[in-house]
């Protein structure tokens, strides 16, 4: 499958995340807008900037980001190129990491960082509020009931439209949902890593989004399957890991990256790609632990 410029993220169908913000269902993450170990400006910003702007081109209106993305380059750059923003762009922002270096990420859920990151991530974004602020990882440090309270108590405030959840547990969601309504989770996750698939039902069951990243899986059998896929659809593979992706649920919303306009073109095409079941069976049967936690 070429990736055509007349595929658009609409054709993934829709989704309404916390039923009033509807979104395209193939989705942008802004995590490889950055510089090498997510960390520092991106190598050809001009570049990264077009990424963005091509993407919303191509009918993408859900961006992922987070304040330790550079940390707070994605969320600059995001602004740069695409404020004003153009009616109905939901843009998902993530507290809950700092940044020492990188590659390097250390845990801070702590109630004064996530006010403090929320309100860094409202001034880089150029915003009064955030549609989506998900918690980016529990941690461990930091009661967890502590850390949804203070994104409960920012919503209050008129500063986040929706909390979600990333990296997190079904005991996570299930304890937030207590506190405030959750209307996203975001883990890792794709055909060869199915941690999360009971995660991926409780979502579908109860009308919450799952933004899954890492999409192509891990191993050598997975993606020895992916390719030999990939070349009867004639297609690329990160295409068909999309496909399997949007057909395993309806509510799932891929968030791939990329800093080229060229991939995400190619990216975004992966809308249009219909997956046989016989193809999207044989990808059903590869599963693989996860590696880490990011997203």
């Amino acid at each position: 499958m070429n990736a055509t410029r007349s595929i658009t993220a609409a054709a993934a169908g829709t989704f309404a995340i916390g039923g009033d913000l509807t979104v395209n269902r193939l989705a942008f993450g802004s995590m490889r807008i950055t510089g090498p170990g997510i960390w520092g400006p991106p190598a050809d910003k001009p570049a990264a900037l077009a990424t963005l702007r091509r993407a919303v081109e191509l009918g993408v209106n859900l961006i992922d980001t987070a304040d330790s993305y550079g940390p707070y380059v994605s969320e600059e750059l995001i602004a740069e190129a695409l404020y004003p923003y153009p009616a109905g762009l939901v843009i998902a922002s993530k507290g809950g990491w700092e940044r020492v270096g990188p590659g390097q990420w250390i845990h801070n859920a702590s109630p004064k960082h996530l006010t403090e990151a929320l309100e860094g991530s409202l001034k880089r974004l150029r915003l009064e509020r955030i549609d989506v602020h998900q918690l980016h990882v529990p941690d461990p440090a930091t009661a967890y009931e502590a850390s949804i309270e203070t994104l409960a108590r920012l919503q209050e405030q008129g500063k986040i439209r929706h909390v979600g959840l990333s990296n997190v547990t079904r005991e996570h969601i299930e304890r937030a949902r207590k506190i405030v309504p959750i209307v996203s989770v975001q883990n890792r996750y794709s055909f060869a890593d199915r941690e999360s698939d009971f995660i991926v039902d409780y979502c579908e069951a109860n009308g919450i989004g799952f933004m899954p990243w890492a999409p192509m899986g891990q191993g050598r059998k997975a993606h020895e399957a992916i390719e030999k896929t990939a070349r009867e659809l004639k297609a690329t593979p990160l295409q068909v890991a999309l496909a399997w992706l949007l057909k395993r649920s309806k509510v799932i919303l891929p968030i791939p990256g990329t800093s080229s306009p060229a991939h995400v073109e190619e990216n975004i095409a992966a809308a249009g790609l219909k997956l046989p079941q016989a193809a999207y069976d044989e990808l059903s049967a590869l599963h693989h632990p996860p590696v880490s936690l990011r997203g």
